[in-house]
């Protein structure tokens, strides 16, 4: 009898164990922000405590739960064609890549990829600081290889999107991936960089944030600034 009920026990126990167990699920990163303002005479907080976004990529919806849109459809997070990733189509059109991710064509005018349903574009001026922000998604801890985030800008102003391998010309900034804020949610951690924005003429151009989670496994995320 007191053996049946040490294994009666055992075997809640032990259910228990399992069914609160969530697994992380292993997902991909895209700029969640593309202009991150820290909250004034604040630290450096990626969080939405910590902030606001004031510039977004192109066609980001707005009122999504941070890190959440690898659950959406379409997905965020564009993959590139593992091929050849250096004459991929930088910007998903929601048809090429291994994973299509969502539309960042270039819209005409650009202007109407943001507003209304979707986040404004980011306006700048040369020597400014940008702030990227993105979602961890499981790839930030201490045992994850630091890819670093490549930042591209074109030198085309008011024109069509560059191919990626004249974006490759264009790196502006190789951003930590891991510097993220502290926390045990490392699907949804959010992480940032910084960096000034180049001499440009006043014009519109396009910027690309771009990781490689593994070899030859690009991401990229695409927006419009304007440069002032």
């Amino acid at each position: 009898m007191v053996l049946k009920s040490s294994f009666t026990m055992l075997v809640i126990a032990t259910l228990a164990v399992f069914s609160s167990y969530t697994p992380q699920a292993e997902a991909h990163s895209w700029a969640d922000c593309i202009d991150w303002k820290f909250n004034k005479g604040g630290k450096q907080d990626w969080s939405d405590k910590g902030g606001k976004c004031t510039g977004y990529a192109r066609r980001f919806p707005l009122g999504k739960e941070f890190g959440s849109l690898d659950s959406a459809y379409p997905n965020r997070h564009y993959q590139q064609d593992r091929q050849d990733p250096s004459t991929a189509l930088p910007c998903s059109n929601r048809k090429a890549g291994a994973t299509v991710g969502s539309d960042e064509t270039r819209a005409n005018p650009p202007s109407k990829a943001y507003g209304g349903q979707y986040g404004r574009m980011t306006v700048t001026s040369v020597g400014d600081t940008l702030c990227v922000r993105w979602p961890a998604k499981n790839h930030a801890q201490l045992f994850h290889p630091n890819h670093k985030v490549q930042i591209h800008l074109s030198k085309s102003r008011n024109a069509k999107d560059i191919s990626q391998r004249e974006l490759l010309k264009n790196t502006i900034a190789n951003l930590n991936y891991k510097n993220c804020n502290p926390g045990s949610n490392e699907d949804r951690r959010p992480c940032g960089g910084c960096f000034k924005v180049p001499v440009r003429a006043k014009g519109i151009y396009l910027l690309q944030w771009r990781w490689m989670l593994n070899q030859d496994e690009w991401y990229t995320s695409c927006a419009d600034i304007e440069i002032k």
